[in-house]
């Protein structure tokens, strides 16, 4: 008995042990996911709090990077052609990098140029001319002739192009690929669909937007058309898919943003139009102020007006693509150009330089140590490509 019961007292000692063992194990573990836990509160609240510092912090100045020098080019004006710079005048254009290397180089003679810019493709037109040159930021796609006269122009991503020729009675829209082969045509006759006043085409080249102005017993009117050139359009008549109306109204300005949204700006008002294939109207919204200036990204459309206080030269109202404003802001820089990026949209002149957050926070409010042609952003944040008469400048806000 007594050999039982010390057998007994072994087998629960041993059980005691693994119990305490297991316990300490699971002590252990507990310990090291409450290190884990506390070491992640840490570096979550030391990101957040570098987070608000960087959505706080306003810059002062910026530093050069790089500088790349150029040859100025006498009565040239420069464009961004996504991360390059274009740079045309009536005798020619060239696409140069922010490395200072010339991609292409293209010789014409034109007296009033026309110019339309897709993403990296442009194209470039002399206003009654009947040649069109096409370009990407690597290289020459073509040239397109014409057999009348070129009015207006509109290019895509792809390459393609569409023309408004005017001939004696009708005007045309033609649309051809890079290499000048026709791939559509169609008339406008004044008496029935009006006169183009703006086209754009979606950067697939798939979709054409048409503004047509007429005058219907006496009132001014603006049609706008959608054409689409692929399958969808081949079932319907002359490729419409869709059209709008709008009575006692001017719409100067039509563009696609992508191969979904298109915006039409008039007299008094935005409209916002969706659809990769039948656009239809999304949002529109009136004013009964007279708009000043378009400027448009990917994701945001900005209209500026004379302030309606009397501390501000200017208002600008943003708006998303589904149509929605994101706010007013006031400022008072006599601007050259507006353009937006995710967090902030940029305000600019040659001399002076703003930037503002969404929220309406200025990150920079400045000068410019050189006169500035063009500015748009680098890979980096609040980084930029200035380009200037005899510089690409790389910059970096401080």
């Amino acid at each position: 008995m007594a050999d039982i019961r010390s057998y007994r007292k072994e087998k629960a000692k041993r059980e005691q042990n693994r119990s305490n063992y297991k316990e300490k194990i699971i002590r252990h573990k507990l310990q090291n996911i409450y290190r884990v836990l506390l070491v992640a509160v840490v570096l979550i609240a030391i990101a957040v709090l570098v987070l608000i510092q960087y959505k706080r912090h306003v810059y002062s100045g910026y530093d050069i990077v790089s500088t790349v020098l150029l040859e100025g080019t006498a009565g040239a004006e420069d464009a961004r052609l996504q991360d390059c710079v274009l740079t045309y005048s009536k005798d020619g254009a060239h696409c140069t990098n922010a490395k200072g290397e010339v991609k292409w180089n293209q010789t014409y003679e034109i007296q009033d140029i026309k110019l339309d810019i897709c993403r990296n493709v442009t194209a470039i037109a002399d206003y009654n001319g009947r040649e069109i040159y096409v370009q990407d930021s690597e290289k020459q796609l073509g040239t397109v002739t014409t057999n009348m006269p070129i009015r207006d122009i509109a290019v895509s991503a792809t390459g393609n192009v569409t023309a408004v020729l005017s001939d004696t009675d009708v005007t045309w829209i033609n649309t051809y690929n890079p290499a000048g082969e026709m791939l559509f045509s169609g008339q406008a006759h004044m008496d029935a669909a009006g006169y183009p006043v703006a086209i754009s085409l979606s950067p697939n080249g798939v979709l054409l937007a048409v503004s047509y102005v007429y005058l219907d017993t006496g009132s001014l009117k603006t049609n706008i058309v959608f054409y689409n050139f692929g399958p969808v359009g081949e079932n319907m008549s002359d490729h419409i898919v869709s059209a709008y109306s709008y009575s006692g109204m001017l719409i100067p300005e039509i563009h696609f943003v992508d191969d979904e949204t298109a915006f039409a700006v008039g007299d008094n008002r935005l409209t916002i139009f969706k659809g990769g294939q039948t656009p239809t109207e999304l949002a529109g919204h009136l004013y009964d102020k007279e708009i000043q200036s378009v400027f448009y990204g990917n994701k945001y459309v900005g209209l500026v007006f004379v302030a309606d206080d009397m501390e501000h030269s200017y208002m600008m109202d943003v708006f998303n693509m589904d149509g929605k404003k994101v706010n007013t802001y006031y400022f008072d820089l006599e601007y050259e150009d507006i353009f937006f990026e995710e967090e902030d949209f940029v305000i600019y002149n040659s001399t002076e330089c703003l930037i503002m957050t969404y929220g309406g926070t200025e990150k920079f409010n400045g000068y410019f140590a050189k006169a500035a042609d063009l500015l748009f952003p680098a890979n980096g944040a609040y980084k930029y490509i200035m380009v200037t008469e005899t510089s690409i400048d790389t910059i970096q806000l401080k």
